[in-house]
């Protein structure tokens, strides 16, 4: 249902269309001038804006300025009773979408509707597009396994898809967080509205103010021009907010309010808009741990945990593994048009001996990388064996044996020709902490994501930790 403002000084003219328009199915909303028009755009999002040219006080083409100011591209149709042409290449130039002049018909205004609504619909999905990253709509997520806990978790979120609340999923790197995210908006009534996801660890408090709840032109130096940010394009869809737990105290004031009343303004802007967005919000972090330690707001944590969701570690069920493998195996063979691999029973033991610290996404991994990788037709357990044997390490065994030392401020000294890591003197835990950082980020050639997940901290975090340090000279600019 399209959301159409109507703007006209004539109460006659502006009742008239709106009846035409509500009787196709359009919620319509009238103004008897465009300064009660300019409130009510300022507050809310419309699809359309259809208003008299002539109006007293400001004229529509006034108006039409002052809407460009909150949104480039809402589609604007003047009526005017003065049809030159004059007025109508001005109009145009100024950036309306189209012209009737008084009196018309009843077809002629549902026709110029339509192709207004069609062209904001097309501006908006490239917008929406281009803050998903380019990814459309059109890949569905599974939920796979049919064992006992995965049944329980599939109607767990099956009555959390049919409602309307804001929910957490909790789990640990890899479980599986954002399929199930993604689950829930493609099984809830919002399914066909969109869906827009943010890395909350990935930008600084700056950036993700902005991304979240857009800017004005002129906000900040480089706001060259009015941006919508995901909580506007997102409305009537869902937003899904990842990794939660690592947005600034400033942020977290601002989403609270968002939560609460369905209300922000843009960077930059004053005038509160509403918004209708369904919240899901992943961590891999106990929350109430971060609510203790005083690093998240309480009542932050009560607005989101209103329906929460916990995904199982894949060690924890291993009855899944079997199930899951065949699965990825199976999108590898569609994606590169082989034939599907099977898995031989030892590589299956194999497997459910390894306690997966990756879950889902490393066992994605391991499948992908046998079944391009194995000329056999089976993957067997001789291929996976050594991936799975070479666990993770967070930092060299050096550190691992300097770190007691350190704790109880012993001289030590090492040095690590593979990693250039050299101890020399005293150590500090801090000293321990930043090796066992540059180590890992070593380890996972530089890729910060990967490299927090093994350390068990967030990206944010670690990049703080690197900036800090960067600026005492005490690691390589290039980390």
């Amino acid at each position: 249902m399209s959301r159409i403002l109507i703007v006209d000084d004539k109460e006659m003219m502006r009742d008239s269309v709106a009846t035409m328009l509500a009787r196709k199915g359009h919620s319509v909303t009238v103004a008897a001038g465009a300064q009660a028009a300019h409130q009510k755009i300022a507050e809310r999002p419309f699809d359309a804006l259809i208003t008299d040219l002539q109006m007293p006080e400001m004229d529509g083409l006034e108006l039409l300025a002052e809407v460009r100011r909150h949104d480039e591209q809402l589609p604007v149709i003047f009526m005017t009773a003065y049809g030159t042409v004059e007025t109508a290449v001005s109009a145009m130039k100024q950036g309306a979408f189209d012209y009737l002049t008084k009196p018309f018909s009843g077809d002629e205004l549902l026709v110029a509707v339509q192709r207004a609504l069609e062209h904001g619909r097309l501006v908006k999905e490239n917008q929406i597009l281009r803050a998903a990253g380019g990814r459309g709509p059109t890949q569905t997520h599974e939920m796979i396994g049919g064992g006992p806990r995965m049944r329980q978790l599939k109607n767990r979120l099956t009555r959390i898809a049919d409602s309307h609340g804001t929910v957490l999923v909790s789990g640990e790197s890899g479980s599986g967080k954002e399929v199930a995210a993604r689950w829930i908006h493609e099984h809830s009534p919002r399914s066909t509205m969109p869906f827009l996801a943010i890395n909350c660890a990935a930008l600084s408090t700056s950036l993700l103010e902005s991304e979240l709840f857009g800017h004005e032109k002129g906000a900040f130096t480089g706001a060259d021009r009015l941006r919508k940010g995901r909580f506007e394009l997102a409305d009537g869809g869902t937003l899904l907010l990842d990794e939660i737990s690592e947005i600034a105290p400033a942020i977290q004031a601002k989403l609270l309010r968002v939560l609460q009343e369905r209300t922000f303004e843009r960077v930059g802007c004053s005038r509160s808009r509403t918004v209708d967005v369904r919240v899901i919000a992943t961590t891999n972090r106990d929350l109430p741990a971060e609510v203790a330690r005083g690093t998240f707001r309480q009542d932050l944590y009560f607005r989101l945990n209103v329906l929460p969701v916990t995904m199982p570690p894949l060690r924890t069920i291993p009855d899944e593994l079997s199930g899951l493998a065949a699965h990825f195996l199976a999108q590898v063979a569609a994606r590169e048009g082989r034939p599907v691999k099977s898995i031989e029973p030892a590589a299956l033991e194999l497997m459910g001996q390894y306690p997966w610290p990756g879950n889902v996404r490393e066992l994605q991994n391991v499948c992908e990388r046998a079944a391009v990788l194995t000329s056999d037709d089976e993957v067997r357990a001789s291929l996976i064996q050594p991936w799975l044997a070479a666990a993770p390490v967070t930092r060299p065994a050096a550190m691992i044996e300097a770190a007691p030392a350190a704790a109880n401020g012993i001289s030590c000294e090492y040095e690590d020709a593979a990693l250039g890591v050299i101890c020399d003197g005293k150590l500090t835990l801090e000293d321990v902490e930043r090796e066992s950082i540059i180590a890992t980020l070593k380890q996972n050639q530089g890729h910060r994501q990967r490299s927090a997940a093994a350390l068990g901290i967030g990206v944010r975090t670690l990049g703080l930790k690197l900036k800090k340090w960067k600026e005492q000279h005490l690691v390589a600019e290039t980390l």
